[in-house]
């Protein structure tokens, strides 16, 4: 068959050559003047200026590149800074050996630049390309110049470093301006969204992070701008104003706030002030427009600062919601001696009007968003509930879901069991933080008059009234503290007629449940109860058909399957694998002196013995009957042999009581390796299966490897009980 060797595309291989010129370019200039080359401009040779063109088309090649990665998006990796850099210093190099050292300043400057603008890996691989070049230059000659060099490296790390510091405070200092500038704005449509109404109270504490929530508040608030900004402009025009100015009453309704004016002074009250002095406070408390005239100049005019004009005549609207709640006021006024008319009063009250009317629209706009995202929010939580497959899925559904609802800061899932005849609390799972950490997961609590433990004996959500108004909030038990809550509620799990457990939702903010979020939660719980069900029953099912129902063990039929998986892994590492096999002597003899039950009593402590003294990583399993199999994975006979007798020393052991008296029973073990004595399960087993009976056979009470019956009497299966 002949052999093709597969040579790059024409195209390809230019791509490479064009790729190779920066680097060749540099290092032959590095090599031509550590030979030194470029000793002066009058003995420039042919060569050398040739050189110079092909380290110029090399920087061209180099740059070109870079140019071309950036305009189509591509990473400008590590080879890019270095190839255009060390064509640069090739090129500094050359100068500083034709004009002489006198020029080596150029070398600071330019590496000062380089390690100002590239990455910060790519700067200091160019500073040591640099120094490495000049300790070529400087101590490769006949006569080298060690404090030159030092002079040159100290400089070159000096300039280097000083730049890199100033441009990185610089920068660090503009993302601050930066952020500042963004938090400013940030707080001032917070600020504008409360004055709005558009946001209650008691929403986030801060819209940083600007989620699609926030963006579209943002947005909101800009609508409401624009429209107060229009009003203003043509009451401006149409009333022939000195200052014509929007006040908002604050989210306490207390303070007024200039939100927008058009005005000839300088001196409009930018702060907040007073919402009950002045004409305005007299506006505000009338809730009726108010004109006003006076040649002489109007007292209690006071948005404006000290200094201002000398108003004589004035006109205020109060901003008035259809609920008949007061917003804010619109305030025009003249410096003349010109009264405002019953048309202008209509035409600011018209405009107070559209004012308010942008502001509900905004309003109920933001409403409906909130309510959408709510709605959202619970049916995917309703989803995740139902996809969950184990009960600890569910809980990790479910407070994720309740918190992203009600931004709570803490929640947790309680269940409800009885341990030794008494009823107890267990926190299966919680996220937040509490006094005591997460040392809360996974704690009992007793049946007491906390409000987990009275929740699940009422069946109803508490506490009933505000946890501030509690004399004591005891959740759980008296010595956990959930501390920092101003708002809780505690729901209960309820599947049919059964109460399975609480959800826990806790938040530092008072007005945070709502009677919207009060429903979604409480149906939140009702679906979790029901998921948790649902999960415990799959788990019960799928314990009931995989282990044995008397002993707890896996059974037959999961014995299988587990023996093939593990045999396959042994086959494909070539590890060891021992099968043991177990069968209680003479156990149709308890059956018949004894009973049946005392036979279960039997077998049940026989599997607990055998489980308990097998390692975590052995399958133990009631093979039939009397007999039981254990499969150890990494494990030759001789160990295998070890764990046997240990098991077969502690059965021998152990004492049953019965009403005839106390019971004393033995164990036979059989035991066969893979691959030693079989490569296949059943081989295996079957061997494992002729020891046992081999020790029946030979006394019983004793563990039989394959070595050991093929030293005797090899025999075949048969009925030895």
């Amino acid at each position: 068959m002949t052999s093709l060797t597969a040579f790059p595309s024409p195209g390809r291989l230019l791509r490479h050559v064009v790729r190779a010129i920066p680097p060749a370019a540099a290092l032959a200039v590095f090599i031509h003047l550590a030979r030194g080359g470029f000793r002066g401009l009058h003995t420039l040779e042919w060569t050398e200026a040739a050189l110079v063109g092909f380290l110029l088309v090399g920087i061209a090649v180099a740059a070109w590149r870079r140019a071309m990665r950036g305009s189509v998006g591509a990473v400008i990796d590590l080879r890019d800074d270095l190839e255009l850099g060390g064509g640069l210093i090739a090129a500094a190099f050359i100068v500083v050996a034709i004009g002489g050292g006198e020029l080596f300043p150029i070398v600071y400057l330019l590496m000062a630049f380089l390690v100002a603008f590239l990455p910060r890996n790519a700067g200091l691989t160019l500073l040591g390309v640099a120094l490495v070049f000049d300790a070529l230059v400087t101590l490769g000659g006949h006569a080298p110049n060690l404090p030159s060099f030092a002079t040159h490296a100290a400089f070159l790390a000096l300039f280097s470093g000083l730049y890199h510091l100033v441009l990185a405070t610089r920068m660090a200092a503009a993302r601050r301006a930066e952020s500042d500038a963004v938090q400013k704005r940030i707080r001032e449509v917070e600020e504008r969204a409360r004055t709005f109404r558009l946001v209650s109270s008691g929403t986030a504490d801060s819209f940083s992070g600007m989620s699609s929530d926030e963006k579209w508040l943002v947005a909101s608030v800009k609508e409401v701008e624009g429209a107060v900004q229009a009003a203003l402009e043509i009451a401006e025009t149409g009333l022939r104003t000195y200052t014509c100015a929007a006040f908002l009453l604050t989210s306490d309704d207390r303070q007024l706030k200039l939100y927008d004016c058009r005005s000839g002074s300088e001196r409009v009250q930018r702060e907040r002030f007073s919402a009950g002095e002045g004409i305005i406070g007299g506006v505000l408390k009338r809730r009726a427009p108010v004109r006003m005239n006076s040649p002489q100049g109007l007292k209690g005019v006071t948005y404006y600062e000290s200094g201002g004009p000398t108003v004589q005549a004035l006109l205020a609207v109060p901003i008035i919601e259809g609920s008949g709640l007061v917003r804010g006021v619109l305030v025009a006024d003249r410096v003349g001696n010109e009264p405002f008319s019953d048309q202008d009063e209509k035409l600011l009250s018209i405009i107070a009007g559209e004012v308010l009317r942008s502001i509900e629209v905004e309003r109920v706009m933001s409403y409906i968003r909130k309510t959408r995202d709510e709605k959202d929010r619970f049916f995917r939580a309703i989803e995740e509930l139902n996809r969950a497959g184990s009960p600890d899925q569910v809980f990790v559904a479910v407070l994720e879901s309740t918190r992203h609802l009600a931004g709570l800061d803490f929640c947790a899932v309680t269940l409800v069991s009885e341990v030794d005849g008494k009823r107890m609390h267990r926190v299966v799972r919680m996220s937040g933080v509490t006094a005591q950490g997460q040392a809360l997961e996974g704690q009992f609590f007793p049946d007491n008059n906390g409000l987990v433990a009275n929740v699940v004996r009422y069946g109803a959500p508490l506490p009933g009234r505000d946890i501030k108004a509690m004399d004591r909030q005891i959740i759980f038990d008296d010595e956990t503290q959930i501390r920092g809550l101003g708002a809780l509620k505690i729901f209960p799990l309820v599947a049919g007629d059964r109460i399975l457990g609480t959800l826990v939702a806790g938040s530092r903010k008072k007005a945070v449940f709502d009677q919207d979020v009060l429903r979604m939660i409480e149906v939140i719980a009702i679906q979790a109860a029901q998921a948790v069900l649902r999960a415990q029953l799959f788990e019960q099912m799928e314990r009931m058909a995989t282990t044995d129902g008397l002993t707890g063990l896996f059974n037959h039929r999961t014995f299988q399957a587990k023996a093939d998986e593990i045999l396959a892994q042994a086959r494909r590492y070539q590890r060891k694998c021992s099968v043991v096999l177990t069968d209680v002597d003479h156990f149709k003899s308890v059956n018949d002196t004894y009973g049946h039950p005392t036979g279960d009593q039997v077998l049940k402590g026989v599997a607990r013995i055998i489980k308990s003294l097998a390692r975590d990583t052995d399958v133990v399993a009631r093979y039939g009957g009397e007999e039981f199999v254990i499969i150890m994975p990494e494990t030759d006979s001789k160990g295998a042999f070890t764990i046997s007798e240990r098991i077969r020393e502690a059965v021998k052991a152990e004492t049953f009581q019965t009403e005839m008296g106390p019971l004393k029973i033995t164990m036979s073990l059989g035991i066969a390796t893979f691959p030693d004595h079989g490569m296949e399960k059943q081989q295996l087993i079957d061997l494992a299966d002729q020891c046992l009976y081999h020790s029946k056979r030979n006394g019983r009470n004793q563990s039989v490897t394959v070595e050991k019956m093929q030293g005797g009497r090899k025999l075949q299966v048969a009925d030895a009980s």
